[in-house]
């Protein structure tokens, strides 16, 4: 009688889960894919991550243990490359991290292949470095010690891409980041969506929608100042750092409303709703752009990043070439004159549906193994 195939130990890594974010719900996909899979991870907030991983093993690193290391985890960014060094992935025959920064710098056994679905090549460290250090609140003394130690997390970021025996990137996009800043060739598979979840519907609103975690590189102020000058009706769901300062752009004017943090089903109900969604931003992929097409909702985004591979043709939305108020009211002029189909903007976001996602990462996984064994 043949012997049973055994199952392999495989253990998935993530940067940290201090947010819920798109980084996230790609991690979901995972363990919904592995559910015997732990999950290590630098630092855990159930407050922001539980309803993924509530009943998941969670395995972390020395900083959750750490005072204030978990409300104030950014301050710990110079420990965090040690602090993924000291996980023991011994014992695993295949280790997936998901990330965007510090998880690829996990060390494995040699005969354990490490794939790495990488969101980015960490964007402070690379891509954005110079924007993020000049952003930063601080006096130009302690600017200039951030960025000194940077540099040394920049040196350690790229030995630990060396580590990684299989990159897949989340786009186009980045495959190109992979190889400009690591030398390696990556496999493209685009993020899952739950486009199940999202449904169109006939009557639109007659507000425009935009929307993710607020933080000044999404330019959601472009968004605010444009729709001051055209008075169109714009909503705006989300939460984050530069809260504040977007509530003070957009305050007196009662045609901008800041709605804060929503729930899923509020946001369904925004996306289908909306006459067109709009997204000003470089994303790496982009995935509110797909839930707001698999809601039968046409997209306005800058053409960089993600963008020009979600809304690959005219029928889903429009592209505008410059982060400018102009080319946003533009953009949303050309929407305007010509509609578009919500059966169309609906069949675009299958492509990148959770199904397709779990059925390339497993055939990929078993390439890679097989690679790796030979």
């Amino acid at each position: 009688m043949a012997e049973e195939k055994k199952e392999p130990r495989i253990a998935l890594i993530h940067d940290h889960l201090a947010q819920d974010g798109g980084a996230e719900k790609v991690l979901k996909v995972f363990s919904d894919m592995y559910p015997k899979a732990p999950i290590f991870t630098l630092l855990y907030e159930p407050n922001n991550a539980a309803k993924y991983f509530k009943n998941r093993t969670i395995q972390t690193s020395i900083i959750q243990r750490i005072p204030g290391g978990v409300k104030h985890y950014k301050w710990f960014m110079p420990f965090m490359p040690m602090a993924v060094e000291f996980f023991n992935l011994s014992t695993f025959d295949v280790v997936i991290s998901d990330t965007s920064s510090f998880a690829k710098g996990v060390i494995t056994s040699v005969k354990t292949p490490h794939i790495c679905y990488c969101h980015t090549p960490t964007r402070y460290l690379w891509s954005d470095t110079h924007s993020y250090i000049e952003e930063l609140p601080f006096s130009k003394y302690l600017k200039q010690l951030i960025a000194l130690s940077l540099n040394n997390i920049r040196v350690w970021d790229r030995l630990a891409a060396d580590r990684v025996d299989f990159f897949i990137a989340n786009s186009q996009f980045i495959a190109k980041r992979i190889k400009k800043y690591y030398r390696r060739d990556s496999t493209v598979i685009y993020p899952p969506v739950e486009t199940l979840f999202f449904k169109p519907q006939e009557e639109k609103g007659d507000y425009y929608l935009a929307g993710g975690r607020l933080v000044p590189y999404k330019r959601f102020d472009l968004v605010i100042e444009a729709f001051k000058i055209s008075g169109r009706k714009l909503k705006i769901f989300g939460d984050g750092p530069d809260r504040d300062r977007l509530h003070d752009l957009a305050k007196g004017f009662y045609n901008i409303e800041l709605l804060g943090r929503v729930n899923d089903a509020e946001k369904a109900d925004l996306y289908s709703g909306a006459r067109v969604f709009v997204n000003p931003q470089e994303e790496d992929f982009g995935i509110t752009m797909v839930e707001a097409l698999a809601s039968g909702t046409p997209v306005s985004a800058f053409v960089s990043g993600g963008a020009g591979e979600i809304i690959s043709d005219d029928k889903y939305g429009d592209l505008f070439t410059e982060q400018t108020v102009e080319a946003i009211n533009a953009s949303l002029d050309r929407l305007d004159s010509e509609k578009r189909q919500a059966l169309d903007c609906r069949s675009r976001a299958e492509d990148f549906s959770v199904e397709r996602f779990e059925r390339e990462v497993r055939e990929y996984v078993a390439w890679a193994v097989e690679e790796h064994r030979k």
